[in-house]
Formats: C-alpha cells, structure tokens, sequence
C-alpha cells in the first residue's frame, strides 16, 4: 500500500489503466469501419500510441478506424496530453471544487510545481491553454479545409479538431493515409500546427513563465533560458540539416520550389522531428543520413513538463554545460551566471544513460525479430521511446513480438525512465553514512 502512494506508482498505474480501457473500446465492432477488425496487438498498440501520444500506427487510421475509434483516439491523446494526475485533479476539482492533500502531492510531481498551493491554478492554467491552443486551431485549419480544398463545413471542423488536438498534444495520428504530404506546401496547414506542436512540446512551466515575463529575459529562470535556447538552436539545426540533406533528393524535396523546400524543411526538421510525429514529406524515402539527423533529434526531444517525448532538451544542455565545464577545468558546472546542481548532473546523466540503453536494446529485440535493416530499425525504435510517431513505413509490416516491443518502448518513453524505475523500487533506502571517497581513472 505505502508504494502506491509514491507519485511514480499512482502516474504508471494510471497511464496503464487507461491504455488497458482504450484498448477494449477500440477492440469494440463500432470502432471499425465496415469490414474491417482489430486483433489484440493492434488495439494495443493505438490505444498505447494515443495515450503516450506518439502517432505510431500499425494500420491505416482513416481506413481501419470509424468515427467513433478515431474519437476515442483523441480523447486518448488528449487524457495523455494533459497527464493522468492532471486530468483526476481536473476532475476533482469539477466535482468537489477541493483538493485533498495527497492528492495535491501527486498532481505536484505529475505537473513540476514547485509549491503545493500553486498545484490549483497550475492544472487550470494546464487545461486552458490546452483548450484554447486547440481551439484556436481547429477554427484555422477547419476554415481553410473548408475555402481552400471544398471540405463540407461539418467535415471540416471535425477535420481540424482532430489534427488541433494531435498537434498541441505533440502526437502525429493524422486523418489522412499520407499524413499531411498534400498540404506540404500550404503554409496556412503547415505553420500553424507547427506553431501548436512548438508551444505544446516547451512545457507548461516555460509557457507560463513566457506569459507573464516575455519582455525582461533577463528575469527568466535558468530552466525557460535552458529550453528556449535549446529548443530554437536545434530547431535551426534539424531545419538546416533536413533542407540540404534532401534539397535535391527527388523522391521528396528535388521537384520543390525554393520556398516549399524551406517550409517543408523546417516543418520535418523543426518541431515535427523533435517532438511530433506529422510528416509532411516521404519519411521512407528519405537519405540515410537524414535518418540518422532525425534519430538524433527525436532522442533529445521536447521541454520538460511538456508534450514531446525524448530526453528532453534540459538533460541535452545539462549535460552539454557538464562537458563544457570539464574541458574548461571548472570546478562547477554553471549555466547563464547560475551554478547547476550535483543533485541535477545525476538525474540528467541517469535519464540520457537509461534512455540509450532502453534504444539500444530496442533496437537489438527489433532486429532479432524481423528482418528489417540496422537503420529502420533504429529510427523505429528511437521514434517509439521518443513518443515522435515518425515512421519509415514498417510499423505495420512488423512481426507481433517486434510491435509489442515498441509498445513497451511507448509507454516507457512516456513516463520517463527514472519515473519508471523509481516507480518499480521495492523500497526507498535513506543512507545515514558516506563512505571514503577515492577517484578512478576515467578515459
């Protein structure tokens, strides 16, 4: 009993709670279109990508899924977007208009406050900006559906909900069997989910600091100076990469203008290589050196506190500051005038050494189970721990064993791999002792 009070317990608990419920409602006939059904591993594995919002599909969402599968699809996404606890302390609040205390502990941990009397108007601010983001839109996308590519007006606001509510919530199920290559180079499409994707992966805790202190940077915590240095210089980079790597690569960017090819570039390169899984060009026809571009960027992820999966790019940065002051002989690790804690190296080297070992297995499991190659495997797989939803094209055509190896992949993604471990201790040990301290040699 005293383990399922720990935060970690009751987040990992919920998170599979739901999955196991997504999964029996899409194994239901009125989720398939006609004709169609849905084994086990295939309910599985799209209630588990909608719940770690990640987007990786093993069959074809607007052909396999009805109305109503694809809608319980994006309640799943949009229960994992705002996060288990965040969404019972939601509930609480509606219904008893109070927190208990316990209760106001785990939606701390769950949503990165600090002090337990902000955990209130946190959740509420998580829900609206959530809300109004998608709402926003949904009305954008739905109106040009409409004017531009003759959607009934009906269709075309479900149309836009739908893909709003994949956008901010970072996960890439799309509508449409190519995703959004046939609005690849339609800038009223591209940029504003770009825009949602972007504000959905910082994370909350930025977002909330950038509203009310976006002109005095200077007062920024070093976390928001962290993530927003970061998360703009790997948008530049993954942009960059992305457009030359395929500028003339004429199975994607080749037959493009100059201007398509930058807004195709940026938007597979930018905010849909980190942390979404849209893609609005052939990911399996890309380069090989792409790939590898792309696994990179999808490793290190989003913001904490946010959508996008990953490591996230305060551990990138952490450990970054970490090597820059070893080569610089520092005798601390230091970060825009601020000193970064021991206590924080730990956690940033445990997060990147777990998540490298989780891809590196993966990767080894998916190999012995199929006969796919060394680099679509990886991509895979680094797509799955990522919660990206990226694909080369083989989710699908994967042997059972090898998709239920991602679906642990998601799910572990998802919920952070300290946030597992530490979730699956047997016990807590509080050290009364330090031993003598002697050096190895590294290197």
């Amino acid at each position: 009993m005293n383990g399922l009070r720990r935060p970690g317990v009751v987040v990992l608990v919920g998170f599979a709670s739901a999955i196991g419920v997504l999964t029996l409602l899409l194994m239901l006939p009125v989720a398939h279109q006609p004709g169609e059904r849905s084994s086990v591993v295939e309910a599985l594995f799209t209630a588990t990508s909608a719940v770690c919002i990640t987007g990786l599909s093993v069959v074809d969402t607007p052909n396999h899924w009805s109305t109503t599968g694809q809608v319980l699809i994006m309640v799943g996404v949009q229960f994992g977007g705002l996060g288990f606890m965040t969404s019972a302390s939601l509930l609480g609040l509606t219904a008893l208009r109070r927190l208990g205390l316990r209760t106001r502990i785990l939606a701390a941990a769950e949503t990165r406050t600090v002090g337990l009397g902000d955990v209130r108007r946190v959740i509420r601010g998580v829900a609206l900006v959530s809300l109004v983001t998608e709402a926003l839109l949904a009305v954008v996308l739905g109106l040009r559906l409409w004017a531009r590519y003759d959607v009934p007006p009906g269709r075309a606001a479900y149309e836009g909900l739908f893909h709003a509510v994949m956008a901010f919530n970072n996960s890439g199920f799309a509508l449409y069997s190519d995703s959004l290559i046939r609005f690849a180079t339609d800038p009223w499409i591209c940029l504003p989910i770009a825009v949602a994707v972007i504000l959905g992966a910082l994370g909350f805790p930025v977002l909330f600091e950038l509203r009310r202190e976006l002109r005095t940077p200077r007062t920024w915590t070093l976390h928001t100076k962290i993530t927003v240095s970061a998360y703009v210089l790997l948008t530049v980079a993954g942009t960059v990469a992305v457009t030359a790597l395929e500028w003339s690569n004429r199975a994607t960017l080749g037959p493009l203008g100059v201007g398509d090819k930058l807004l195709v570039g940026f938007f597979m390169g930018g905010p849909q290589a980190r942390s979404a899984g849209f893609n609005s060009l052939d990911v399996g026809a890309m380069n090989d050196t792409s790939w590898l571009v792309l696994d990179c960027l999808m490793f290190v992820g989003g913001g904490s506190g946010g959508m996008g999966g990953g490591i996230k790019v305060t551990t990138f940065m952490v450990l970054f500051f970490a090597i820059v002051a070893e080569v610089r002989g520092d005798p601390a690790v230091t970060a825009f005038g601020k000193e970064i804690s021991t206590a924080v190296l730990r956690q940033a080297l445990s997060v990147a050494l777990l998540g490298v070992a989780l891809v590196a297995l993966g990767t080894l499991m998916i190999l012995g189970l199929s006969d796919v190659a060394l680099d679509r495997a990886l991509f895979e797989v680094v797509s799955a721990f990522a919660t990206n939803g990226l694909s080369t094209g083989i989710t699908g055509s994967l042997p059972e064993p090898a998709q239920y190896v991602l679906v642990v992949l998601m799910f572990t993604g998802r919920l952070g791999p300290v946030t597992v471990a530490s979730a699956l201790a047997l016990r807590e040990r509080q050290k009364l002792f330090r031993l003598p301290e002697e050096r190895p040699i590294v290197g």
